[in-house]
């Protein structure tokens, strides 16, 4: 289990209050997704440490145009960008992504292609996470350290790495993993 003094010195620009809010989520995302080890806890964190601006974001800033008749995301529908834009804590994107997350999270599509918002909630953009990183076998290139393909996995190429890795040192030191 992580705590709000971990979690603060691993991201110092994010609010405690917010922290305050996410960890019980995080501590029982990590759990219920298998995160139990330092070195992947540490890979988990810094992943969305960049990936929400130091958990201030739980939606991605810009508007989702750029998603707009995505096919690679499911975006078939008008529209489909905007609504189904990177949300959560790890930025879930696209159609294809809410409706597989839904199933996982909720048992049916529909709960979370009816209401994308549900993600910018602290529960289920945390869970959303996990499922993400454990649908995309996270955890075992995070027992070898291997950032680079997680980045990749999450964010289809290396941006934001230097981020990144800074989060992820810092974590493995407050984690006890470096």
């Amino acid at each position: 289990m992580i705590d709000l003094i971990d979690l603060k010195t691993i991201c110092p620009l994010a609010r405690s209050e917010r922290l305050g809010q996410l960890l019980p989520f995080l501590n029982s995302t990590m759990i219920e997704f298998r995160i139990n080890t330092p070195l992947r806890q540490a890979a988990f964190l810094a992943q969305l440490a960049h990936e929400s601006g130091q958990f201030r974001y739980l939606a991605e800033i810009a508007s989702g145009a750029a998603y707009e008749g995505r096919h690679d995301l499911g975006n078939t529908s008008a529209g489909d960008g905007r609504r189904f834009k990177g949300r959560g804590l790890i930025q879930i994107t696209g159609r294809a992504n809410y409706a597989a997350c839904s199933i996982a999270l909720f048992g049916n599509p529909s709960t979370l292609l009816n209401n994308p918002e549900l993600l910018e909630h602290s529960e289920a953009a945390c869970r959303s996470a996990g499922w993400f990183w454990s649908s995309r076998r996270l955890n075992q290139l995070a027992d070898i350290g291997d950032m680079q393909h997680i980045t990749r996995r999450i964010n289809g190429g290396l941006n934001g790495f230097e981020d990144r890795m800074k989060f992820y040192s810092r974590a493995k030191i407050v984690l006890g993993a470096a």
